[in-house]
């Protein structure tokens, strides 16, 4: 019974100091990720840039991560996946779930 409380102990410790390092290294680490083969993409899947002044369809899909071309349906998949993340109800920006909400109408509306 002992034993298994010492490994426990020893097992939460483990996990703390290597979170902790985890923590303190993340840039070490995101360097020593993006030298892997084949990792290249992956840190890139989101786009990093701001928001512009007056919405375009380029805009609103890369919000909702969708292509500009999408099908209805695929823009209101896309808008709720993100919106159950995002929604001020859940500790969610206003100002990310109103740019959401725009996006979305704006695909919908301008539907070509």
């Amino acid at each position: 019974m002992a034993g298994g409380l010492i490994l426990a102990g020893l097992g939460l410790a483990a996990a703390g100091f290597g979170a902790r390092y985890v923590m303190r290294n993340q840039a070490l680490l995101k360097k020593g990720f993006e030298s892997l083969p084949g990792a290249a993409g992956v840190l890139d899947k989101y786009y990093r840039g701001g928001f512009e002044p007056k919405m375009s369809r380029r805009e609103a899909s890369l919000i909702l991560g969708v292509p500009p071309t999408a099908k209805p349906q695929k823009i209101k998949e896309a808008h709720k996946r993100i919106m159950i993340v995002n929604h001020p109800d859940r500790g969610g920006s206003p100002y990310l779930a109103a740019k959401i909400n725009e996006a979305k109408d704006y695909l919908e509306s301008n539907k070509q």
